[in-house]
């Protein structure tokens, strides 16, 4: 069993930037490949950016390319994504999710095994 707790989202201005954290129990967290994805209001959920067990392959939606950075820190059983250069359009709720194969966090987040509450993050313009 693995569970999820993300933070770091909050109010900040366009142009502005923050780090969103996903915390991880369980020993096994260097098994997951983690997933980031968030869900505007009325919109559906969308893929943000994944990253193997290891931290040796990322992968980002075209979308946040050069904005959006995923990281992890296996000592620390966490995951980060960096945002920068933030726009009011990532205005929305950032999930963090879990799963023993990178590429279902990619093509089939609904599989996933485990999933955090969320942090919303609001940018004003």
């Amino acid at each position: 069993q693995v569970q999820l707790v993300e933070s770091g989202g909050g109010l900040v201005q366009a142009g502005g930037s923050l780090r969103l954290s996903c915390a991880a129990s369980g020993r096994t967290f260097s098994r997951y490949a983690m997933g980031w994805f968030r869900q505007a209001p009325g919109k559906e959920r969308e893929f943000v950016a994944a990253i193997s067990g290891g931290g040796s392959a990322t992968y980002s939606a075209d979308s946040v390319k050069g904005r959006f950075t995923i990281s992890r820190d296996n000592t620390k059983n966490t995951v980060y994504l960096q945002i920068d250069s933030m726009k009011p359009e990532d205005t929305a709720v950032y999930q963090c999710a879990a799963d023993l194969v990178f590429g279902v966090l990619v093509s089939r987040p609904q599989l996933a095994d485990y999933w955090g509450q969320g942090t919303q993050v609001t940018v004003s313009s």
